[in-house]
């Protein structure tokens, strides 16, 4: 075997390194061409880069549970977790402990509501995430004409903003939180009926997995993250205003599918996550250099979804006719695929 081969095989199983070339090649070519990007400036693209991770994280969760789930709520929840926490926290330090506890039920409220309209009633994911989008959104104008100003607490501001020897600390939240994650996916329980779940419902039930609760825990991590990012970026903006989580939408899937998260499930990448959200803010760094409008910008990110969607979906479609052909080779499978109950 020689040395392609042998790094095409750890690429399959590594699929994060894909975008962590993105990001070296992207950096070299804006570093060379503008001649003016060093390690500070990284840092800050890093420090972007950390919210987005977060919220991309729980994005991940969600995804890996196949079928296309996907989280269409996660804007609305980073919005109005800002607003809450600006509500609750009215700019002191010694309110902050109930701010963030307020974000964080704000979260898991809204991970219950999309467990119920999923699991429970057995709505779509995408339309279920965005019907509670819009009744997220709803609550934010109220918050928005509620809000008295925009004090932001110290402590948050601090933590938001701060950094440690030169690193962002929100950098070092979210390495954390892709650290933990990692070790939940590959080391816990919960991570192996997640990729059990999400690779075959069918069979995960006949394995008396209870796939409900699976679903269910992956959206409330969703749209706890969700929240917790709004709290912190409300913090680093200095306030809260409407739509202030829609860019994350987008990139939030972006940052999952780029960064290797199988989009049919059962496989997910949380190293993948944080490299792709680098890369995304550096293609959005490198649209602003080069002065193209809003709108724009939105066009070329929503190009490079669909691309990486594509790649995505002819992987899969070849995964699953290797599968299927290998089942027709078997009996004893298509049997137990016969008797399987449906879904």
């Amino acid at each position: 075997m020689n040395a392609l081969s042998a790094f095409t095989l750890w690429a399959q199983k590594n699929r994060w390194i894909w975008a962590a070339i993105g990001v070296l090649l992207l950096w070299l070519v804006l570093s060379v061409v503008t001649n003016r990007f060093s390690l500070s400036s990284l840092s800050g693209i890093i420090l972007s880069a950390s919210f987005l991770t977060v919220v991309g994280i729980g994005q991940m969760f969600v995804v890996t549970t196949g079928r296309g789930n996907i989280d269409l709520s996660v804007a609305s929840a980073i919005t109005l977790s800002a607003f809450v926490a600006l509500l609750t926290i009215k700019g002191q330090d010694a309110n902050l402990a109930i701010g963030v506890a307020a974000a964080l039920l704000l979260g898991l409220a809204v991970g219950l509501l999309n467990s119920l309209l999923v699991v429970g009633l057995g709505i779509p994911a995408i339309i279920a995430t965005l019907a509670t989008g819009y009744v997220l959104a709803t609550a934010t104008l109220l918050s928005n004409k509620a809000i008295p100003g925009f004090a932001v607490s110290p402590a948050l501001k601090g933590l938001a903003t701060g950094r440690i020897s030169g690193v962002p600390i929100m950098a070092v939240i979210a390495i954390l939180g892709v650290a933990a994650a990692s070790f939940v996916l590959r080391y816990t329980v919960f991570g192996q009926l997640l990729s059990a779940v999400g690779q075959n419902r069918a069979a995960a039930r006949l394995a008396a997995i209870n796939n409900g609760r699976v679903i269910a825990a992956a959206f409330i991590i969703s749209s706890v993250l969700a929240s917790l990012d709004g709290l912190l970026l409300g913090a680093y903006i200095g306030g809260a205003f409407l739509e202030m989580g829609q860019p994350y939408l987008l990139q939030s899937i972006a940052a999952v599918v780029l960064g290797g998260t199988l989009i049919f499930g059962g496989s997910a990448t949380a190293l993948g996550t944080l490299f792709a959200s680098i890369l995304l803010i550096l293609i959005v760094t490198t649209m602003q250099i080069i002065g193209l409008p809003p709108g724009a910008q939105d066009i070329v990110q929503g190009i490079v979804v669909i691309f990486v969607l594509a790649l995505a979906g002819r992987q899969a479609l070849a995964r699953r006719a290797t599968v299927d052909a290998a089942d027709g080779a078997s009996p004893k499978t298509q049997a137990s695929a016969a008797t399987a109950p449906p879904e």
